[in-house]
């Protein structure tokens, strides 16, 4: 629709986080804490790259661990997870890694994109962030356990049968088109909605006899909505510890904690709703993880945030991960799919494909796609059951 209105002599402006999107355009305003720094066409950001990105196979037990070394790695400049591998970039004059030091089995070059221009022009060093306390490992079962869930609103059914289980300390995506059925199975696993038939498990509690239960295993991060834009920061925090039902001495502990770990000191007395959105972020992962729950739900939680706010973020989820938390997230966007153990594709109410990154793509590989990317691989999969 947008190139229809160019060729036909409109201008665009695009206003965008999205970096994809971004090297679409003729051209390109690059900017960053209020200064522009750089103003010109999409592959004029990608000529300086040349030889100095490279794609990383790392064991998928390792990749959080390989994440960690080259984040910490002189020579790397940015880090970034796609599937099966670690997409870097290296600083300008540093020679190529060895892979066995990263924890991985072999680096080739690849092809730059307009992201890495990006990353280069600010040149900001990864997201490095500290361990997380290790959780309980519990009795060994599934952290979350679906069977057959339904649910109906009236004639229509939105959710039809879906069965899934997710392993304590995994990263599971939901995936699926707009009405697909993702979020309204989300709701139900955060207790938010009641299934019309089925049952559910969460921490080894069943939804449906012991909600409140449950729900006080769970901790919940949405965007947009889990913030009161009026409150200050500490006073969110202090809202939510609260509404966790930590006493006051717990309370003080926790928020003491929230500040430091998620570097939200200096902004502690700020009116939440007037803070940048990546602190927003911030903020909402920290009040969501008060009271050290054992899973971790996150609908569509980096939408609009750049991608050094996305790294970041990412970096602590996979600590979390690490710790023992089991993290289920919905999304629409594929490089945050990247990031998840595994993925279920949920189309028209059903749960038509469930794999790792890797595995999606491979189910769409062939002599005319041979490279599929992950949104390759959505695309084609939700278009076989349409």
């Amino acid at each position: 629709m947008l190139e229809e209105g160019r060729a036909e002599g409109m201008g665009v402006v695009w206003a965008t986080a999205y970096l994809d999107e971004a090297g679409r355009c003729g051209r390109v305003v690059l900017l960053h804490e209020g200064r522009m720094l750089a103003e010109a066409p999409p592959d004029d950001f990608l000529t300086a790259l040349h030889g100095r990105v490279f794609s990383l196979a790392v064991p998928a037990a390792g990749r959080r661990k390989a994440g960690r070394l080259a984040a910490v790695d002189p020579a790397i400049l940015d880090v970034a997870v796609e599937g099966d591998t670690l997409r870097l970039v290296l600083r300008a004059g540093a020679a190529p890694p060895d892979p066995a030091a990263l924890g991985g089995t072999a680096l080739t070059p690849a092809v730059p994109r307009f992201e890495d221009g990006f990353v280069d022009r600010l040149a900001t060093a990864p997201a490095v962030v500290p361990a997380e306390p290790v959780r309980p490992a519990g009795d060994g079962g599934m952290a979350i356990e679906v069977h057959d869930l339904v649910r109906r609103f009236g004639t229509f059914t939105a959710v039809d049968r879906v069965s899934f289980a997710v392993a304590r300390g995994e990263i599971f995506g939901l995936l699926g088109p707009n009405g697909a059925g993702k979020s309204t199975t989300f709701r139900m696993l955060c207790g938010l909605l009641r299934p019309t038939s089925g049952s559910a498990r969460v921490a080894g509690l069943d939804l449906l006899r012991a909600p409140a239960v449950a729900r006080a295993r769970i901790g919940y991060m949405a965007q947009r909505f889990s913030l009161y834009g009026e409150l200050s920061v500490a006073e969110n925090l202090a809202f939510f510890a609260r509404v966790y039902g930590l006493d006051r001495p717990a309370q003080a502990t926790a928020i003491a904690d929230a500040l430091e770990r998620f570097e939200l000191g200096a902004v502690r007395t700020s009116v939440a709703g007037a803070l940048p959105l990546g602190v927003k972020q911030r903020l909402a992962l920290a009040a969501a993880l008060l009271h050290r729950p054992d899973i971790l739900f996150l609908d569509e939680p980096t939408s609009g945030v750049d991608p050094l706010a996305r790294r970041a973020f990412w970096a602590r989820i996979g600590a979390l991960a690490e710790a023992g938390v089991t993290v289920l997230v919905t999304s629409h966007f594929m490089d945050e799919a990247e990031y998840c153990d595994r993925l279920g594709i949920i189309n028209a109410g059903k749960l038509i494909a469930i794999d790792t990154p890797a595995g999606m793509r491979a189910r769409v590989r062939g002599p005319d796609l041979p490279a599929p990317t992950l949104e390759d691989a959505f695309i084609r999969l939700v278009g076989v059951v349409q």
